[in-house]
């Protein structure tokens, strides 16, 4: 019955996404990478507004759960998914595009989120270049700090990471114009988030979005071959009439999306406290040993 109702999942998110999607948008596309050449001239500004956005995520966080106080734990999840586009948090890269302005490239915020391409990954690029391994350190000068945004700029771009610390070089003059900065539609961006919300949820691993040709073409998607009578018993009952079972886990179950949304969130939570507190406990030891350390040093040079 398990293998049914992942099957059932599956083929009930396929069908959403191609009724919401146009076809034309389904199209496959040629993979674009980060333009690596591009990141030296685009740093200091993507480290300014990595901080600007750990600053009001942490705010409205803040905002949401009040009046509890927000947590480490809960700021350094923030800190761990604002530079990957596959998260919510890092939904702020798709808002932005690389204009070439003389010798300079700028980072230009648009009104609404645009088609993911070479510019958006070369920004993703460069923001994981700048945190790197320092989301820990960032998160726990949020909590302790509370810093306002013009500290935690220069505490993350100036004293962390040093991204601002050195002037950016000139733009070489024959450099490739990047691409133009197309928005999405209002139901792309939205079922993203959908997609993004489903990531990682059981029976549901890697989905995709199909068109309809997509679906249509798919081996012996829909045939009702001669196969059929050697499934077994839980197989034999899959519902054959797919808006039927919809209406039935509707008035049953209410909005499905929240339940799994929220279902996932929980998991994920759990997990990530677990390995929160490990993390802790193995920086707290790593202080105390460089603590002796230092104390041993420090005796060794008093007895010469």
């Amino acid at each position: 019955m398990a293998t049914t109702k992942s099957l059932l999942f599956v083929l009930v998110s396929v069908l959403l996404v191609s009724a919401w999607i146009p076809v034309s948008r389904c199209s496959k596309k040629p993979l674009m990478g980060a333009r690596k050449e591009d990141i030296p001239h685009i740093k200091c500004q993507v480290c300014e507004k990595l901080a600007a956005q750990l600053y009001d995520q942490v705010q409205k966080k803040q905002a949401e759960i009040s009046p509890k106080k927000i947590s480490e734990y809960q700021i350094i999840e923030m800190a761990e998914n604002v530079c990957n586009l596959k998260k919510a948090e890092a939904d702020w890269i798709l808002r932005i595009d690389i204009v070439e302005q003389g010798d300079k490239l700028e980072l230009v915020e648009q009104d609404s989120e645009g088609q993911c391409n070479s510019e958006c990954k070369t920004i993703e690029r460069a923001c994981q270049e700048v945190l790197g391994y320092s989301d820990t350190d960032v998160a726990e000068f949020l909590y302790k700090s509370k810093p306002n945004i013009d500290s935690l700029v220069s505490f993350l771009c100036k004293d962390l990471t040093k991204a601002c610390s050195t002037k950016p070089p000139p733009v070489p003059k024959d450099r490739t114009p990047g691409e133009l900065f197309v928005p999405k539609s209002a139901k792309e961006a939205e079922m993203e988030k959908l997609m993004k919300s489903m990531e990682g949820m059981p029976g549901a691993p890697g989905m995709k979005m199909y068109s309809r040709d997509d679906l249509m073409n798919m081996k012996n998607f829909g045939d009702g071959g001669d196969d059929d009578e050697d499934e077994d018993d839980d197989e034999a009952q899959f519902p054959s009439k797919l808006g039927d079972v919809l209406r039935k886990k509707e008035s049953t179950k209410g909005d499905w999306r929240q339940k799994m949304t929220e279902g996932i969130a929980n998991v994920r939570d759990s997990l990530k406290k677990h390995a929160y507190k490990v993390s802790n406990r193995v920086r707290q030891w790593w202080r105390r040993k460089k603590a002796a350390g230092s104390k041993n040093l420090k005796a060794s040079k008093s007895e010469l």
